[in-house]
């Protein structure tokens, strides 16, 4: 135990840079705020509506992400084929395209005048300055975080279970839903997490998209832009609170599951 203690105060002070780096500027801005600011534009109906439409769209962007991503994810896990690392690139191409440029490669596919915006069009949606639109822009950036956790998930399972399944039995999809999915829900729930995270903090697609109908990082900007940092940073830690307190949630409730079924780690 002394040499352990020894031994870990170097990872321990390493770490403790970035912890610091992540806590200073947010505890800054907490110190810095005008509370009465942040009260009185907590009652704001367009701040709780923007705040509420940044909830509900990354969460309907992660429901999608993980309809479609759940297969891909586990077909990069089990398969080689020719052409792989192209698509592992492709999808993570979005971590590294500036979000702007997202935003327009984006709106040139789902603009009324190009086929895919025509159709969503056509089922009488609005994919431009909308939540539909907020929804699609999110989706693209927030792709990677799912699909590689997933992946990497699924990578975890060993395939002998499998296989013993497939033995006695089991269909492909029972084997999928009873074996493969509830050994790989740890790595999937955090990838949930992280991409409605990333949809969350969403700016510079969703501006080029949908600047309105308002989510708060674009309202955050537009206070900053009209009335200065005084107004806007209340709206920064209203949403920082939200975050802080959806993450600590989502976190334990997945060590509830853990704990609920008997996992050590």
């Amino acid at each position: 135990m002394r040499m352990f203690k020894s031994r870990a105060w170097f990872p321990v002070l390493m770490g403790s840079f970035l912890v610091a780096y992540v806590v200073w500027p947010l505890l800054n801005m907490f110190l810095r705020a005008d509370w009465g600011i942040v009260a009185s534009s907590a009652r704001e109906p367009e701040v709780l509506g923007a705040l509420w439409r940044s909830i509900w769209t990354a969460a309907a962007s992660t429901g999608i992400i993980a309809l479609f991503g759940t297969p891909l994810a586990y077909l990069l896990a089990r398969r080689e084929f020719r052409g792989k690392s192209v698509l592992e690139a492709v999808i993570d191409l979005p971590i590294m395209v500036p979000h702007t440029v997202a935003g327009i490669a984006v709106l040139l596919v789902i603009s009324p005048k190009a086929p895919l915006g025509a159709l969503i069009k056509s089922l009488g949606l609005q994919p431009i300055n909308s939540a539909t639109g907020i929804v699609l822009a999110c989706i693209f950036v927030s792709i990677p975080f799912y699909v590689d956790s997933a992946r990497d998930a699924f990578a975890g399972v060993s395939p002998h279970l499998e296989k013993v399944s497939r033995t006695l039995g089991g269909s492909m999809p029972y084997t999928f839903f009873h074996i493969t999915l509830p050994l790989a829900r740890r790595g999937i729930f955090s990838g949930l997490i992280m991409s409605w995270a990333r949809a969350v903090s969403e700016f510079g697609a969703i501006v080029i998209i949908a600047y309105h109908p308002m989510v708060a990082p674009v309202l955050i900007y537009d206070r900053f832009q009209t009335f200065g940092l005084k107004y806007s940073s209340p709206i920064a830690v209203q949403l920082i609170c939200i975050s802080l307190f959806m993450f600590v949630t989502l976190r334990l409730l997945a060590g509830r599951i853990r704990i609920g079924r008997g996992e050590s780690s």
